[in-house]
């Protein structure tokens, strides 16, 4: 098994799209980049923490690739945006690739520059890729949380 991990914008929806991947055995959704141990969701939500709200993926490589976890992440949010996808707004919408190996970076790269030259988003990308600190599980019912409800994606 290998590890990936992605922040765009509110983690339900990211988590969500990630489950329906053929080769995805499990998804974790929670908090990276931040300074604060073990944060909880309204620590996050203040916008001091420093972290964003994301998705920790499993998978099974000889099922999916990595480049087909970048193909998710790209087009389930807009990487143009700053601190912001849709309604929501701050830090912890922010976009990132958070890399576990020196091949993912390379990936995260190379998809982002072919994304950004392919014409497809008129602004700039902003997203950040880094290599993967610390990851804080959110809280329970946060796990799966649109599933629970029956649902496919966020409405917003």
């Amino acid at each position: 098994m290998a590890k990936a991990t992605f922040a765009a914008g509110c983690f339900w929806g990211v988590e969500a799209a990630f489950r329906q991947l053929k080769g995805v055995t499990s998804t974790t959704v929670g908090y990276i980049g931040g300074t604060l141990r073990d944060p909880t969701y309204h620590d996050v939500c203040t916008g001091r923490t420093g972290h964003a709200e994301a998705v920790q993926v499993e998978y099974d490589p000889s099922q999916v690739s990595y480049d087909d976890l970048l193909r998710v992440f790209w087009e389930n949010h807009d990487p143009t945006t700053l601190n912001r996808q849709g309604p929501d707004v701050g830090t912890q919408y922010r976009s990132a690739t958070f890399y576990h190996t020196p091949e993912q970076e390379a990936a995260a790269k190379a998809s982002k520059d072919a994304l950004a030259k392919s014409g497809r988003f008129k602004r700039p990308i902003v997203t950040e890729i880094q290599p993967a600190p610390e990851f804080w599980q959110a809280e329970d019912y946060h796990q799966q949380y649109l599933e629970k409800r029956g649902q496919t994606h966020c409405h917003l």
